[in-house]
């Protein structure tokens, strides 16, 4: 049986901002894997464990709770150690989550891991899925009722304290039907047409013309 890990965004700390996704990873995985920064892997401090705890007594279903240390020192060994403990608890279940604040694919840990893992066991990378959720900025924004961005307006965001060259990911939204995407310059793009309807596509590159309504184009930063 191949092993499934899901890598589960936690949204901005609402457990009713918990995605149905996430909530039915949590109902199928066997464990579940939480972030602590404290050195002696209590919960004590944790937003993540109270998260999941509402969630778990939301579902009326309960789990092992493993702890991950995480110190966030942005340091490549502490990153290989919560890979391993995940990989390791992995060895011991069938299916796991790991879960995050806010959603993976903004200023998370998930793909450090992500990138570990992949080096140390690749059937569980290729097997893993990853969950988004809900921003911290969304929630925000719907709490002020004040929209991010009217018109064509553009979003920027960015960190307050870089710790080296700051490098950027563009999101480019509503194109128009027909228009030649030359444009739109260079870069490590992808497109997504018509995400999570019957004729969904994902090309890992710059499509040259735009066919759909909705498309979105991610050029990535460029990253070593």
């Amino acid at each position: 049986m191949n092993k499934k890990l899901y890598m589960v965004s936690l949204g901005p700390g609402d457990v009713e901002l918990l995605t149905l996704k996430a909530l039915n990873a949590f109902k199928k995985c066997d464990a579940i894997c939480v972030p602590t920064k404290s050195a002696d892997n209590s919960f004590t401090k944790s937003i993540s464990y109270k998260i999941v705890s509402n969630a778990l007594n939301l579902l009326e279903v309960s789990k092992p709770v493993v702890p991950v240390y995480s110190p966030m020192h942005f340091r490549y060994e502490d990153w290989v150690h919560e890979a391993d403990v995940i990989l390791e608890t992995l060895q011991q279940h069938n299916s796991i989550c790991f879960v995050t604040l806010g959603d993976a694919g903004i200023y998370s840990s998930i793909y450090y891991l992500l990138n570990i893992i992949k080096e140390k066991q690749k059937k569980v990378y290729d097997n893993c899925e990853v969950i988004a959720g809900v921003t911290s900025f969304s929630a925000a924004s719907a709490e002020a009722k004040k929209a991010l961005c009217l018109g064509d307006e553009e979003l920027i965001i960015k960190p307050i304290n870089p710790r080296g060259k700051v490098k950027t990911t563009q999101i480019l939204m509503r194109p128009k039907i027909g228009m030649d995407t030359k444009s739109l310059g260079e870069g490590d793009f992808y497109t997504f047409e018509n995400m999570y309807l019957e004729d969904a596509k994902i090309t890992p590159s710059k499509i040259e013309k735009v066919k759909k309504y909705m498309t979105l184009f991610i050029n990535f930063a460029k990253r070593s």
